[in-house]
Order: C-alpha cells, then structure tokens, then sequence
C-alpha cells in the first residue's frame, strides 16, 4: 500500500513531538532540586514515638507581594519559638501500639488497604487526642495537635511557590486526585513515598486530611488569638488541612482548609502530631 507522503511526515512529526514533549517533563522534573535545610534537628524521644523535626521560628507574610496571590485565612502567621512536628503522618504501626496499650480504643477499618506503613484512617478528633495521651504518658509530655497557623506555615516551609516544590503538579510528587501517582482517586500512600518539604516533612501535600487542635470559625485571624484549642472539647468542628488522595490539587495547597465534625472519622483524614520545646 503506497503511503502519502505528507500523511508520513506528519506521522514522524507528532511523533517526535510527544517523545520530545514526554522527555522535556522527565527533564524538568529531573532539574527541581528543592534544598532540604541543613540545620534541621531531628529526634524519637521513645521507641512507640514517632520521628520528629524541629520546625524553626520564623513568620508569613501574606500582604508581602510574593505571597499575595494566595488566599489565606491569615494576613501574617509569627512563629515565636521553635516546635516539633511528625516527620510522617502517624501510621497505622504506631497507632497499634496505642491501641496495644489500651489507651487507644479505637482499632478501625483499614478499607482494606492494608496497614503497617500506611497512615491511620477512620479515627475523630477524639481519637488522635487518645493517641497524644499515649505518648505523653511514655513521655516527658507536651505531645499535641498542631494549630492551624502552624500546620500551614510547616506545609509553606519558607516557599513562595504554590507547592514547596513550585507552581505545577509533577508527576509522582504528592497523593491526590489526577497528581500522577499510582495511588491517585484510589487510597492512601504509605507514609514517606514521595520527597520531603524543605522543612523534612513528609505528605503536606495531599495523602490524609489531617486534623488541627483549632475549632473551625471563618477567619483564622481569630484563630490565633484562642491560646489553646487542644483542651477545647467543646466545638463541633476542627479544622482539617493537607488534602488528601481524593481530592482536587487545589485543596492540598497550605492555605487551603476545610472542616469536619470532631466525633467522626473518614477514610480519607488522619493526622500527624506537634510538640511544644522545653
């Protein structure tokens, strides 16, 4: 069969421009080298304790022109001094050992997705405060949730850009709906399967909900005000941040937040703790 030729080279063209196209992504991928900060500290203060980083003091300025564009429930978040927070969102392995330890009630479904190095799943507000008690308890305390202006300013991470790698999703760099992963629209991913923030965290970006101490209102400036969110038992919903595996890109971005009843759980939220320094 005689083939045309122009039909033929506009074949070898579009060809040539997909592998050119599929090669310049792999590239730019391959040029993103986000520094990790040096001077990071890290600690496990028992052996059912999970990894901890110590975050800097530092601020966020929203009214600066850099980070104007974002839309954040904050004009300006102050971190004043040092704190800690999980490397990984907890998992389902440090959960058990709560649960092990009857202090943890709860032992929840996994969705049948497995366990081990996976994050928990399925447990309230309640529940992640359980587990907090767990470590205190094995600990010198001061084991909590961290509060939504510092959630948000461990996800930013000293960054400028939309994500802490920069403005666009890239393949294989975060857990959530049409982000590129194998786990995309599907479940979660084991703790730890992607690169880490310039602060060493893992998953801010997608993977679980994750619950703060803070008690849902519609502006965060208030937020800051309330000294201490964690004792409050008393509001119906907490805000939740990260985004999560089934979610759209835009919800797993620092700023964004939603809220969610304190005495329910869901397949798609679990949490990571903070700790104040002596």
């Amino acid at each position: 069969m005689k083939i045309n030729q122009k039909r033929l080279i506009s074949l070898i063209k579009a060809i040539f421009f997909a592998f050119f196209i599929l090669n310049l992504e792999n590239v730019l991928a391959d040029q993103i080298n986000v520094q990790v900060s040096k001077d990071l500290k890290f600690f496990q203060d028992c052996e059912e304790c999970p990894k901890m980083v110590v975050i800097p003091s530092g601020k966020i300025d929203y009214e600066n022109t850099a980070l104007k564009g974002f839309s954040s429930e904050f004009k300006k978040i102050v971190v004043k001094k040092p704190f800690a927070m999980s490397v990984f969102e907890i998992t389902w392995s440090e959960w058990l050992k709560c649960v092990k330890k009857m202090i943890c009630k709860k032992n929840p479904s996994d969705q049948g997705w497995g366990k081990a190095n996976l994050p928990i799943i399925n447990v309230s507000w309640f529940d992640a405060i359980d587990f907090i008690s767990f470590l205190n308890l094995n600990t010198e305390g001061n084991y909590r949730l961290p509060t939504e202006a510092e959630w948000q300013y461990a996800a930013r991470a000293n960054t400028k850009s939309r994500y802490w790698w920069g403005d666009k999703l890239i393949k294989n760099y975060a857990n959530c709906r049409i982000c590129g992963s194998q786990w995309d629209g599907e479940q979660s991913s084991p703790v730890g399967s992607f690169k880490s923030n310039q602060f060493g965290l893992y998953d801010m970006n997608g993977n679980v909900w994750e619950w703060t101490s803070d008690c849902w209102v519609d502006k965060g400036d208030k937020q800051v005000k309330m000294k201490n969110n964690t004792s409050r038992t008393s509001c119906n919903d907490r805000v939740i941040k990260s985004g999560s595996w089934y979610y759209i890109p835009k919800l797993m971005t620092p700023e964004a937040r939603h809220k969610f009843p304190s005495n329910l759980s869901s397949y798609n939220i679990g949490f990571r703790v903070a700790k104040d320094l002596n």
